[in-house]
């Protein structure tokens, strides 16, 4: 199979039916359309056993523009598949071949332990080292699997999605709880770990709500990590509130505020009786598990960031050989420092800003640092918290700008902290320097080195390539990581 190829998931959920086209390119897994109908299959499985008669209908209508939209796009494969609502509905079958009838589609059924293991399987493709509790939360159901690595245990399905425990109607809090309590007591020894992974539009929504409540300045959710007694006041807060409370809160839909509180008091069970230590929040999951379980092991094992990165870096910059060999390049620097007067970011993030290093190559010059900067910040890249995706931003604005990151304060304040803003800092001008010194050039950059000695800077070329070394621009940026540094300039031949 190619490593770069377009793909699609077609995702029949008990509260939303959802088509979601990927472009893949090597470990990177891009989401280029998507689109879904809140259809509420699984609205009446609790009171009568079957599929909601108007979710039919709507999802037979999706289905069939959803196969329309296929038909015009070079696809590799397409998966489809369905979970809790019609794998439990007395006309589930029923339903799985008036689909086939009217669309052509072979719907798989995924049995609750695969729901499971494709969602921990997406955790794993967008946070490499995840390790703890998965739990994926859809509308008729919970699937929970522990995840070391890439070892995954069986997971298990419990009814205890929304509409399994009432939903659309008002939620009876006290006596919901009770329900949810006795299906997780009995997991306590099973599933208590230090971390949880959460999965699933009604808690990426919980997220969302506390963001916009504390005024986090980074609405992102992969890989937004919260204490558990902050996702416990949100969970517990939501729970308790009246729909016409619900109903004010900025960027929620209605249909969604159905669920919501039946969300938040699952989640409120779980941190209390499974005692996790922190929430780490997933914007990938099952449809994403389906397209990751098809990777080779060694593709499996590539770091998400680095990949993404490069990924990115291919598609905006000019030069593929740059991103690594500069990185390389600015690593043989901090392999030189003193660590007490120069302090190092991780491999990880040096590589990564590499990679991203010529991204803005395309973009206006007058603009480039802000717009860069912002593609960082925003873009669904895998693989990276919030301090290193703030991180990364920072760095890729010193680079194309030469100056610190000042426009959003806020996001240094709360989410990176002084101390790496000036890591971020001083290597983005190193980066600078590199590509401006070797005109973007991989196989020049390799005739030219620097490293700190005692208190100076050393920039160097090889004998014969002195004239690299000649431009104004060259020394201007050199001064200036020189002058970050607290270094003096020595600029040399060998």
């Amino acid at each position: 199979m190619s490593l770069n190829y377009n793909t699609a998931v077609i995702d029949i959920g008990s509260n939303s039916v959802r088509l979601v086209i990927y472009r893949v390119e090597g470990r990177s897994i891009w989401p280029v359309f998507n689109e879904k109908v809140l259809a509420g299959l699984g609205r009446d499985l609790k009171s009568i056993g079957a599929l909601h008669k108007g979710g039919m209908r709507e999802s037979l209508i999706a289905l069939r523009r959803f196969k329309a939209i296929l038909e015009s796009y070079d696809l590799n494969g397409v998966h489809v598949v369905a979970t809790a609502a019609i794998r439990e509905a007395s006309d589930g079958p029923e339903f799985v071949a008036e689909v086939q009838r009217q669309t052509g589609f072979q719907i798989r059924v995924l049995t609750g332990a695969e729901e499971a293991y494709y969602s921990a399987q997406g955790v794993r493709c967008g946070h490499a080292d995840a390790r703890g509790v998965v739990g994926d939360l859809g509308g008729s159901s919970l699937e929970l699997i522990l995840l070391d690595g890439e070892a995954l245990g069986q997971g298990i399905t419990l009814p205890l999605g929304p509409f399994a425990l009432g939903a659309p109607k008002p939620i009876e809090t006290d006596k919901t709880y009770d329900l949810i309590k006795s299906r997780l007591v009995p997991l306590e020894g099973r599933f208590h770990n230090a971390q949880f992974h959460a999965v699933g539009g009604a808690w990426r929504n919980l997220a969302l709500i506390w963001m916009q409540k504390q005024n986090y300045p980074l609405h992102v959710i992969q890989q937004f990590e919260l204490p558990a007694r902050e996702a416990l006041s949100i969970s517990r807060l939501i729970a308790s509130q009246s729909p016409s409370s619900l109903e004010k809160i900025p960027g929620v839909s209605k249909r969604r505020l159905e669920n919501i509180s039946y969300a938040a008091l699952v989640l409120q069970g779980l941190i209390e009786i499974l005692k996790f230590d922190t929430l780490c929040f997933s914007a990938y999951g099952l449809r994403e598990g389906l397209l990751f379980d098809e990777f080779s092991p060694a593709r499996q094992q590539e770091d998400p960031l680095i990949a993404g990165c490069a990924a990115l870096g291919h598609r905006l910059g000019i030069n593929d050989d740059l991103g690594p060999n500069l990185a390389n390049w600015a690593n043989e620097f901090y392999d030189s420092v003193d660590t007490f007067l120069i302090e190092r970011p991780s491999q990880k993030l040096i590589r990564a800003a590499a990679q991203l290093s010529d991204i803005g190559a395309r973009l206006h010059p007058d603009h480039r640092a802000d717009l860069a900067c912002d593609q960082v910040l925003r873009a669904p890249i895998a693989g990276q918290n919030h301090e290193e995706r703030v991180f990364l931003a920072c760095a890729t604005y010193t680079r194309y700008s030469g100056d610190p990151y000042t426009k959003e304060p806020i996001l240094v304040s709360r989410i990176l902290g002084e101390d790496m803003l000036q890591r971020a800092t001083k290597l983005g001008l190193l980066l600078r320097l590199g590509c401006d010194l070797s005109a973007k050039s991989a196989k020049l950059l390799s005739h030219a080195h620097i490293r700190q000695q005692d208190l100076q800077l050393v920039l160097s070329a090889k004998s014969g390539w002195e004239d690299l070394l000649l431009g104004e621009q060259t020394r201007r940026r050199a001064r200036a990581l020189a002058q970050a540094l607290k270094l003096n300039l020595n600029i040399i031949t060998y």
